[in-house]
């Protein structure tokens, strides 16, 4: 049952992660987050979808990780390098979302697609049966280098932000935000969340203690 409850919280997170990336990609012109710059990019140049870009991305960084270190790959990073993909997809083909205005209401909409993806990253990381690709990835090249992981990131999302920009993706004021505005989401979200999920398996856990 512990096992049903996290993965519960892992789909749930992916599930606001998606919809707050899709809410983003809706109000692009204010600047979106490196990786989905990318992702973009790829699509303006190449075709297909966003998503699908997402996922080719995922599982590209998914081998380099298992290549370099094994240990931060699980379960749910698989899970999680093609889920994502489908749900930014999923969303963005059923238009039920918020679109651009050019209006000031565009921040908003941009802001609760941040708060969206802080509080889905936050919670499907706090469920403990994978990280993304993406996060593993940095974790890896990080162990390897020596570098702290905090320069892995700016390294990483640099690049990845330059050549999403080479691509043609939109860049603006708001790209070079996001970081600074959804790592402490993230970090809020994921303490209240596996709080949440320690008070919840406590149950389970006396179950097993008494019939052990």
């Amino acid at each position: 049952m512990r096992h049903i409850l996290r993965w519960l919280f892992f789909i749930i997170g992916l599930l606001f992660f998606s919809l707050g990336i899709s809410i983003t990609i809706n109000v692009q012109h204010l600047g979106i987050h490196p990786w989905d710059v990318l992702n973009v990019g790829l699509f303006e140049k190449y075709g297909f979808t966003i998503g699908t870009w997402n996922i080719v991305c995922g599982i590209i960084l998914l081998v380099i990780s298992y290549i370099l270190d094994k240990r931060y790959i699980k379960l749910g990073t698989f899970f999680n390098a093609l889920l994502v993909g489908l749900f930014v997809d999923l969303f963005l083909w059923l238009d039920f979302l918020p679109q651009a205005t050019n209006l000031w209401t565009d921040i908003l909409i941009l802001l609760t697609g941040i708060v969206l993806m802080g509080f889905g990253g936050g919670t499907y990381n706090a469920a403990g049966v994978g990280s993304g690709p993406r996060d593993g990835f940095m974790l890896s090249i990080s162990d390897k280098t020596g570098f702290p992981i905090r320069r892995v990131r700016i390294i990483t999302e640099t690049s990845v932000l330059v050549i999403g920009l080479i691509l043609g993706g939109p860049v603006f004021i708001f790209t070079f935000l996001f970081t600074f505005i959804q790592s402490p989401l993230f970090q809020y979200f994921y303490m209240k969340i596996s709080t949440l999920i320690n008070y919840l398996e406590k149950p389970y856990l006396k179950d097993q203690r008494r019939s052990a």
